[in-house]
């Protein structure tokens, strides 16, 4: 079953509910959320997902977002900046993506199978030895429609060909 992965909503309500669409139509069941979802409101929208996120150099809410996140139940969680996750065997390390460095740093160490990061508003997907580095776009209104993208993961698979992205109109 795929991952989904989404970053830099910034409360963007119809976004995320064209995200959500593109999730449950993929048959994903799992979010990670890189950061900048900005405010609480918005993440009633992935009920029925099992959402974990990082903090963003945008979410100004903390306390509103980890319960918010904590309402999703199905173990969602807000993770603080930094995530260590593990899916159907593939590891994943999550941040916001505000110091590339240590992106690069987590892509280079090869713990992780992938290295997710928003922040720049720009999708991408490379390989540093064995670990994909992903971006998945962002949804900022100022955004080019080009990288207002999510990504789909495909954790049995490996490299950048378990990765797909998908447009959100």
């Amino acid at each position: 079953m795929p991952i989904g992965v989404i970053s830099d909503t910034h409360d963007n309500v119809a976004a995320v509910r064209a995200a959500v669409d593109l999730f449950e139509s993929a048959g994903v069941d799992r979010i990670v959320h890189c950061g900048d979802v900005v405010a609480p409101p918005v993440l009633p929208e992935f009920e029925g997902f099992e959402v974990h996120g990082v903090l963003g150099n945008n979410d100004g809410e903390l306390d509103g977002l980890e319960a918010g996140f904590r309402a999703l139940g199905d173990g969602s969680r807000l993770h603080g900046r930094f995530a260590e996750l593990e899916f159907d065997g593939a590891r994943f390390a999550v941040r916001h993506g505000e110091d590339l460095d240590r992106v690069e740093e987590l892509a280079a160490n090869g713990r992780y199978d992938f290295v997710c990061y928003g922040h720049h508003h720009e999708r991408e997907c490379r390989e540093v030895g064995g670990t994909v580095v992903l971006n998945p776009g962002a949804h900022f209104p100022t955004v080019p429609e080009s990288e207002r993208t999510v990504a789909l993961v495909d954790p049995a698979r490996s490299g950048a060909a378990a990765v797909r992205f998908e447009r959100v109109d």
